[in-house]
C-alpha cells in the first residue's frame, strides 16, 4: 500500500485511504463484477459444483498486474458462496504460530484471503502445504531432544491467494491451488461501464462523452478509474456545474498531468530516458531505475505492463527498448530529437 503524497495518480496500487472508498464501489456479486469473463464462469461453475456436493471449493489463486479486482473477487467468492472472509498479507503472516492462529479460528467454509500471497516466508509456506491439502495443521511442542509434532485438524476452507508476482510463488505452493486464474487488463468499454456504475453509486452526474474521456485514460485499469472519476468530480463542481462532461474531463485531466492514453510525468520520463540517454535501448532494468530514480520493483510492477500492453516498450534479452509507436506518442523523430512533452 502506497502513501498518496508519495506516489502518482495513474498508479495502480492502492493508496493509503484509499481502503474505504474502494469498499464503497466494490460489487458484491458476479452480476455486478465488470469484465474478466472467463474467470468469472471459472468461478461460477466451481461454485455451483462446489454447492451441489456441500464442500468448500478448490483454493484459487489470482494473479496479475495491480488494481484489476484480485481482492474484489476474493469477496465476490465469499458472498457467492455464502461464507465469511478472512483477509490478510503475506508479509503480515511472520511466523508459523501467526498461520496457526488464523486457520484455527476459522469456521467450516470460510474463505482465507491472503494477498501478496509470494511474500510469505518458506516456514510459514511448510505450515500452510498440509492445512491445504488435508486441512491439518501440524505443530512442534518444545524444543531439541524433547520436540515433539503433534497433528490438529483445521476446518475446511478455501484459501484465495492474490500476487503480482505469480514467478515468485514456490512450485509446491503453486501446485495446491485447484484453480489458476489470472486477471487480464479490461476493455475501454467494459472500464465505461464500471464508471458508470460508480458514479451512479457516489450521486455523479456524467455524460457519455466525460466517461469515454476518462475511460480512456484509465489504463484499462479498474482502480485508476475510479481514482480518476474522484479526482475530476472535484474538478466539476469547483470549476464547473457539477456535471462531468467531456470537456471537464479532459481540462481536470490535463490538470492532473494525465495524457490522452492514460500516460503521466512518470510514464513519459522513463520512455523518454530510454530514448534520450540511451539511443532508444536496449538497457537494463537496473540501469534504467538508476537513470530514472525509481525502484526496479516499481518500474516491473506498475509502469512496465500497461506500456508493454500499448505496445509502446518492449523487453528483450539485452533490456527494455523503446519502441516506434513511443516515439510517435512523445512526438520525437528520432533518439536525438528533442522531445515534446506537452499533453
Amino acid at each position: 500500500m502506497t502513501n498518496f503524497e508519495e506516489t502518482h495518480i495513474t498508479d495502480a496500487e492502492e493508496f493509503k485511504g484509499e481502503e474505504a472508498f474502494e469498499e464503497t464501489l466494490r460489487p458484491r456479486k458476479f452480476s455486478e463484477y465488470v469484465g474478466q469473463e472467463q474467470i468469472k464462469d471459472n468461478l461460477g461453475i466451481a461454485i455451483a459444483a462446489a454447492k451441489g456436493r456441500k464442500e468448500p471449493i478448490d483454493h484459487v489463486l489470482l494473479y496479475g498486474p495491480p488494481g484489476l479486482g484480485k481482492t474484489t473477487l476474493a469477496h465476490v467468492i465469499a458472498a457467492e458462496t455464502n461464507s465469511n472472509i478472512r483477509v490478510t498479507s503475506g508479509p503480515a503472516i511472520e511466523r508459523a504460530g501467526d498461520l496457526a492462529s488464523i486457520l484455527t479460528n476459522l469456521e467450516e467454509g470460510d474463505i482465507l484471503f491472503i494477498d501478496e500471497i509470494h511474500r510469505l516466508n518458506k516456514v510459514v509456506e511448510e505450515v500452510l502445504y498440509p492445512a491445504m491439502e488435508d486441512f491439518m495443521l501440524d505443530i512442534i511442542i518444545g524444543k531439541g531432544p524433547s520436540a515433539r509434532s503433534i497433528r490438529l485438524d483445521v476446518p475446511k476452507f478455501t484459501l484465495v491467494g492474490a500476487t503480482t508476482r505469480a514467478g515468485l510463488i514456490s512450485s509446491p505452493l503453486r501446485d495446491r491451488f485447484g484453480m489458476v486464474e489470472r486477471l487480464n487488463f479490461y476493455t475501454t468499454a467494459e472500464i465505461e461501464r464500471i464508471i458508470k456504475r460508480s458514479a451512479k453509486i457516489l450521486g455523479i452526474k456524467i455524460d457519455q462523452k466525460g466517461s469515454e474521456a476518462i475511460a480512456e485514460r484509465s489504463r484499462k485499469t479498474p482502480r485508476i478509474a475510479n481514482r480518476l472519476l474522484k479526482r475530476v468530480r472535484d474538478f466539476a463542481e469547483v470549476k464547473g456545474d457539477g456535471e462531468v462532461t467531456e470537456a471537464v474531463a479532459k481540462s481536470a485531466l490535463e490538470r492532473l498531468a494525465v495524457d490522452s492514453l492514460g500516460l503521466d510525468e512518470t510514464d513519459r520520463n522513463l520512455l523518454t530516458t530510454i530514448i534520450e540517454k540511451f539511443k532508444g535501448g536496449p538497457v537494463g532494468l537496473s540501469t534504467l531505475a538508476a537513470a530514472t530514480a525509481e525502484e526496479c520493483d516499481t518500474i516491473e510492477d506498475v509502469y512496465e505492463p500497461y506500456l508493454i500492453q500499448i505496445g509502446f516498450l518492449e523487453r528483450t534479452p539485452k533490456g527494455r527498448k523503446a519502441t516506434v509507436s513511443a516515439y510517435t506518442h512523445l512526438g520525437i523523430k528520432s533518439h536525438n530529437d528533442n522531445p515534446k512533452l506537452g499533453l
